[in-house]
């Protein structure tokens, strides 16, 4: 069975009538991922045994009518620590990493009978945007297997878009989420940071990764963060604000919302396709009842400069610990404590990693702090500042998500600057701690694209309602000739 034509709701509903056991769920589910593994590449760790084990304990106590996660199978990206799974983060660096506790989320998850069917792959430490720096391979696009699925949450929405998982966990940093959701053609949310617990996510850029949900529609994706988002005392960022029921405004009508369209958004970069789907999709918006009119967000364009020095330099802060002596990498052939250091981390770590250490260092060190980090933070309160005018009197801001459709493995991979332009448009969400979806909105050669949604900070479900009447207005249909079940 592939995921292409059934919801959650609608898999529950199976499940509880016993159409379906948990067991043969699970089964199918980790045939189906088994049989794409060599041609997708989309898994570092596949949890067969565990997974069926829990399923059979489901099945014996019976599937409970009112959890609507109960028995459910899905996969969660690789730097999400899992108790007693590997967790690798896609790094030679922690290659035989296997957790002593659950990651805030996946105790969530397993509280609701959810079953982690696996781990997914996906750029080194989630450093990249095409999961092409991961230790484990590349993974390939579902809809061309010659294109990257974007990254670094490439291979939780490869699996979701190739129909072999209904729904997927993935991190957000600067657009990790969002932009692998774009190119694979499914709904990828990043939430407000502070919206889910941070907890047991291996960190990349503190003050901006975000962990979320991936999924083939808009109520899935929006009933999933209702059972991962909530306080956690063990991550002092995570909001103390209620937590609604986020699929509560689904199915309610758009009429009077207003929505901004900024005219940075369409400008120098953008692929002329993409342009075009998101005209259309401003149309189909507008046909819906909401007003979009054309603002500014001036100073987006420094966003990615802002960010790479930010994200580096937490990269750089986070990243001390794998040093060869505490877990870990740890190089042979040493003869002193230096070596230790300086071999492991030279062997353990990828191109990329290495590269934004560097970059974090140099932009920390006494002689540079204030030219460049503090700069920088100056240059993301601005930022912030150019989205709360903007919210003064709008409730949704749209853009594309990504400036092209996917491209192809191997051409951006040796150019990191070009690499780095690609998320121009989801960045400044990060930079401004706003929530933000990716859903699809059309097609160019044949490949998605993808429409951003940016709410308002807590927001998620103004944008969750105008995501799914979209979505119901658009009929896109995600399925690919190659990956349809027959």
């Amino acid at each position: 069975m592939k995921f292409f034509d059934i919801t959650v709701t609608e898999l529950h509903q199976k499940l509880v009538e016993r159409e379906l056991t948990v067991t043969e769920l699970v089964s199918q589910t980790l045939d189906q991922i088994e049989a794409d593994q060599a041609v997708l590449n989309d898994f570092v760790t596949i949890n067969r045994d565990e997974a069926l084990k829990q399923a059979q304990a489901i099945d014996e106590k019976g599937v409970d009518p009112d959890n609507l996660w109960a028995g459910i199978p899905i996969a969660v990206k690789d730097n999400i620590v899992t108790k007693g799974l590997k967790t690798t983060a896609s790094s030679k660096m922690l290659s035989n990493f296997t957790p002593i506790y659950d990651a805030t989320v996946i105790e969530r998850l397993k509280a609701n009978d959810v079953i982690v069917i696996g781990k997914t792959n996906l750029d080194e430490f989630a450093m990249g945007g095409s999961t092409e720096t991961s230790f484990y391979g590349t993974t390939r696009n579902p809809w061309d297997h010659t294109k990257v699925p974007g990254g670094s949450s490439g291979g939780s929405a490869t699996t979701v878009a190739a129909g072999n998982s209904i729904a997927a966990l993935g991190s957000d940093t600067g657009g990790s989420i969002r932009q692998p959701a774009s190119y694979t053609g499914i709904v990828g949310v990043k939430p407000t940071y502070g919206r889910i617990s941070r907890y047991g996510l291996i960190a990349f850029g503190s003050s901006l990764d975000q962990i979320g949900p991936m999924t083939r529609t808009v109520k899935d994706n929006a009933a999933l963060l209702n059972i991962i988002a909530g306080m956690d005392e063990r991550d002092l960022t995570s909001s103390d604000k209620e937590v609604p029921d986020f699929t509560a405004k689904i199915g309610q009508d758009i009429k009077g919302m207003k929505i901004a369209l900024p005219k940075e958004y369409l400008g120098k970069g953008i692929n002329e396709d993409v342009k075009a789907t998101i005209k259309q999709a401003v149309q189909t918006l507008t046909d819906l009842g909401a007003t979009v009119e054309e603002v500014s967000l001036p100073r987006s364009n420094y966003g990615v400069a802002a960010y790479y020095i930010i994200g580096s330099s937490e990269a750089s802060s986070n990243l001390q610990r794998f040093d060869g002596i505490r877990y870990g990498y740890r190089a042979d052939d040493v003869k002193n404590l230096e070596d230790v250091y300086v071999k492991s981390r030279s062997e353990g770590f990828g191109d990329e990693v290495k590269r934004r250490i560097m970059l974090g260092t140099y932009a920390l060190s006494a002689g540079s702090y204030d030219a460049f980090f503090k700069k920088a933070a100056q240059v993301r309160t601005l930022i912030i500042d150019d989205f709360n005018k903007v919210f003064e009197n709008y409730d949704l801001i749209i853009g594309p998500t990504a400036p092209t459709p996917a491209y192809k493995i191997g051409a951006e991979v040796d150019d990191p600057t070009t690499m780095y332009m690609n998320d121009v448009l989801t960045i400044p969400v990060n930079l401004a701690g706003l929530p933000a979806m990716s859903l699809p909105a059309g097609f160019s050669e044949g490949m998605p694209v993808g429409l951003q949604m940016i709410a308002k900070p807590f927001d998620e479900q103004t944008m969750y309602q105008a995501g799914a009447a979209f979505e119901a207005a658009t009929n896109f249909y995600q399925k690919h000739p190659e990956t349809e079940d027959k």
